[in-house]
């Protein structure tokens, strides 16, 4: 079950995520220092460095909560453009890994063990997109969600949603609501899904990729909260980020699509 419970300011304090919701974040940057002055000015986090036995992992906290991860690039991995990569939560890796090759997946990397947090794997799915899977230990996942400068939603964005769907389908047993607008003339039909688990209210989305999207991989995008997009995203550029897209206004909320200094791309939200 997922647990919660009232924080300090009336602020919701998450201890538990069920299987398959989003639960964490992290980010790779080659200019760490940069990357925390960017996410400090942005959302107001704070760092805790886990230390060179754990690769000095960085712990992002907002308001004395653990929000995220940040760590540089692992050795021989210099080159790899630097990306947020979100984590679904599995009480049984062993059974997802499994699913994982079942359904068309690949496993990049195999569950292993991050001593007294927990375990992980990293994968990708049959479009392309790379994600992982988090089993709690002592790091039970972001303990906060949908609040400012926190997770609050994320969704993969593929060329071969059928594919997509059935592989996700079979690995947590997301139910589906498929969402399709009407394209005007000269436009690329919208077509957008929202996942759930069980009753309870949607956990991700899967978006089709139409030809704007040019040259992109599938790949699953994080969505961060914020009080303010606007206020947000000339906080983000004025400490050395870009604008790639908005901001917008949604039928969830008010968006915008950040690069941050070192090139990892994430979207910001207020509802």
């Amino acid at each position: 079950m997922t647990d919660s419970l009232q924080g300090a300011g009336a602020m919701v304090e998450r201890t538990g995520y069920i299987d398959g919701e989003p639960c964490w974040a992290d980010v790779v940057a080659a200019d760490v220092p940069a990357a925390q002055h960017f996410y400090s000015s942005v959302f107001g986090w704070e760092y805790s460095d886990t230390g060179a036995e754990f690769g000095n992992y960085v712990m992002c906290t907002k308001d004395g909560r653990i929000v995220a991860g940040m760590s540089p690039p692992m050795p021989g991995s210099e080159q790899l453009p630097a990306a947020w990569s979100l984590y679904l939560m599995s009480h049984d890796l062993a059974e997802t890994s499994k699913r994982i090759e079942e359904h068309g997946g690949k496993l990049l990397v195999a569950p292993m063990d991050i001593p007294e947090n927990g375990r992980m794997l990293f994968a990708m799915d049959p479009s392309g997109a790379a994600f992982g899977a988090w089993e709690p230990g002592r790091h039970t996942g972001s303990q906060l969600f949908d609040e400012a400068g926190a997770l609050c939603w994320a969704e993969v964005t593929t060329r071969e949603p059928t594919v997509t769907d059935f592989f996700y389908h079979g690995l947590f047993g997301y139910s589906q609501t498929r969402i399709a607008g009407a394209a005007d003339a000269g436009e690329e039909p919208f077509d957008y899904s929202s996942w759930s688990l069980g009753d309870a209210d949607p956990v991700a989305g899967r978006l089709t990729m139409t030809s704007e999207w040019d040259g992109v991989p599938a790949h699953w995008s994080v969505f961060f909260a914020t009080d303010d997009t606007d206020a947000a995203a000339e906080r983000a550029v004025a400490a050395g980020g870009r604008v790639q897209h908005g901001p917008f206004d949604s039928p969830h909320g008010r968006l915008a699509v950040i690069e941050d200094p070192n090139g990892a791309v994430f979207t910001m939200i207020s509802r």
